[in-house]
């Protein structure tokens, strides 16, 4: 019962919107490319920050 209190770390959320647009770029890959790229772009600079947070957490 108290995991919905629980509130999501930033990394958390950082996964979940990575995932989202993957799945994104998915879908729109399957009409345009050039749209397909651009949010996969921005699907990367998310996962960027995520490697970046975690790695800064492992040096704790």
């Amino acid at each position: 019962m108290s995991s919905w209190l629980k509130r999501k770390s930033r990394i958390e959320k950082l996964e979940q919107k990575y995932a989202e647009l993957m799945r994104k770029s998915f879908r729109v890959a399957l009409k345009d490319r050039k749209e397909s790229e651009k949010v996969q772009k921005q699907a990367y600079k998310v996962f960027d920050e995520i490697k970046y947070l975690t790695l800064q957490r492992a040096d704790k």
